[in-house]
């Protein structure tokens, strides 16, 4: 008789696992999605043929695997050289922050000195006790480029000040990388003509080069949803689980109700596939919950994220030569607005606007659900992004031709909150034993899409080979995981 796995969420992370299921056993998925889209963040939505990329998503990976699995999808993909830059007191710095001439003149040479004299001495008295992700941040780049170019975009972020942040977010988002490694990697690339997509041996801040699907991501993952339902998988859209059944130690079934009708349905399973924010699923289980860990579940936190699309006739801010930036996306380091991150779809692939000749830019603002921001209106959020764009003078707000509004709700994992206890709710959600938490919402895991799709493959290969071990899984995206070897 044929076995069942019920993946929940159609982003990178549950395609992956109902593709790699298909591909490498005799497994049946389905996949629950509660949303219209495919995808996940990684989703492109279209508006008026203009497309939006949910926060930009490169398509590199240091994992061959991961590399070759993209290119039996699409193997058409755009190779786009990367650039990306912080805006700060009206004026562009390198990101990541290189001394340049160009730095030294937008700081000036008395700011510049100021910040090599508080590295050096970073060097020479480290914070011995990294506690916060201040600490962290302060160590591998001195006090004072900290405060000129990281404090204030990473507490837009995440909303609360960097000293009350895990020292593990820098540990997984930044690694290795410093002022250091940056200068060696600048000096590197001044005796090296040669470009590779792989980049193996660079930190994945300072990436040259990557894929880019013409059509924004969403088309990748698109493409997977039409291979999962050819090979004999199962895709069930707009439909929310509501509940988790349990039988001793394994979940047994689910239960989810169609968003439109509310018809309510049970889905037996063998093995489950969770990308389902944690805090849900344990709300979700069907049997009593110790007190303990259903408080770290509750406590666990999440940001939200909100992209205003705006149509231009053009920037203001241009390359040297006159033409139009070049950038991907800049940092917003200015304290003066809320926005913090900016994307040129146009950059990111020319198909991304319906019109060619117009600028198609994508404004970033970081929130919590129902607070003061997620909970304007749509034309609230566009007055501000126009507003706050010309206050930066980025553009004139006579420019904007048209504009559309996208909520995207889990965005991110916090690291703060309960999550310093979050290895007492591991260790009670791995009791359940057909259960594997994959990608980022469903291991709590600030995750690149490389990452989410690696902790599937790494399940589907557990299961293919009678494996029980789940910690192979969880440590996905560590360092060494991350930097594996051909």
């Amino acid at each position: 008789m044929q076995k069942t796995a019920i993946i929940i969420g159609a982003g990178p992370a549950g395609l992956t696992a109902a593709y790699e299921l298909l591909k490498k056993t005799n497994i049946k998925p389905i996949v629950i999605e509660k949303s219209v889209h495919i995808g996940g963040i990684s989703k492109t939505v279209n508006y008026k043929g203009n497309r939006i990329d949910i926060g930009g998503h490169r398509f590199f990976s240091k994992s061959d695997r991961v590399m070759k699995w993209w290119q039996e999808i699409d193997d058409n993909m755009l190779i786009r050289n990367r650039k990306s830059r912080i805006y700060f007191n009206r004026t562009f710095f390198d990101y990541p922050v290189s001394l340049s001439l160009q730095t030294i003149r937008g700081l000036g040479l008395f700011k510049t000195i100021k910040i090599g004299l508080s590295y050096i001495k970073q060097i020479l008295l480290p914070i011995k006790k990294e506690s916060n992700l201040e600490d962290f941040l302060i160590n591998r780049f001195g006090r004072e480029l900290y405060k000129t170019f990281f404090e204030s975009y990473t507490e837009k972020v995440w909303g609360i000040p960097c000293d009350q942040i895990s020292a593990a977010w820098g540990a997984q988002r930044i690694k290795g990388l410093s002022i250091t490694k940056a200068l060696l990697h600048i000096v590197k690339n001044m005796f090296t003509s040669k470009k590779n997509i792989e980049q193996k041996n660079v930190e994945t801040t300072l990436i040259a080069q990557f894929l880019y699907p013409k059509h924004g991501p969403g088309q990748i993952w698109e493409t997977v949803a039409e291979k999962i339902n050819q090979m004999g998988g199962q895709i069930i859209m707009e439909h929310t689980l509501t509940s988790l059944n349990v039988k001793t130690d394994k979940i047994i079934s689910v239960e989810i109700i169609d968003n439109k009708t509310h018809e309510i349905k049970t889905i037996s399973g063998d093995y489950v596939f969770s990308s389902m924010p944690i805090r849900e699923l344990v709300q979700a289980l069907d049997e009593p919950i110790p007190k303990e860990i259903q408080a770290i579940s509750d406590g666990l936190v999440y940001r939200d994220f909100i992209t205003v699309g705006l149509l231009l006739d053009k920037l203001k801010i241009k390359e040297p030569d006159g033409s139009q930036i070049k950038d991907h996306w800049i940092y917003i380091q200015e304290p003066d607005v809320l926005v913090g991150r900016l994307q040129v779809f146009n950059n990111w692939s020319p198909y991304m606007a319906a019109d060619k000749t117009k600028t198609w830019v994508g404004l970033e603002y970081f929130c919590t659900e129902g607070d003061k921001l997620w909970s304007m209106t749509e034309k609230e959020l566009i007055d501000l992004a126009k507003k706050e764009l010309a206050q930066i003078d980025i553009i004139d707000a006579d420019n904007v031709l048209d504009a559309t509004v996208i909520k995207q709700e889990k965005a991110y994992p916090a690291y703060f909150g309960t999550y310093n206890q979050f290895n007492t709710l591991k260790n009670y959600l791995n009791s359940y034993k057909n259960i594997y938490f994959i990608g980022r919402n469903g291991m709590h895991h600030y995750n690149n899409q490389d990452h989410s799709m690696l902790s599937a493959i790494k399940a589907v290969e557990n299961i293919a080979n009678n494996t029980i071990d789940k910690e192979s899984v969880w440590n996905i995206n560590t360092e060494k995981e991350y930097h594996e070897s051909k």
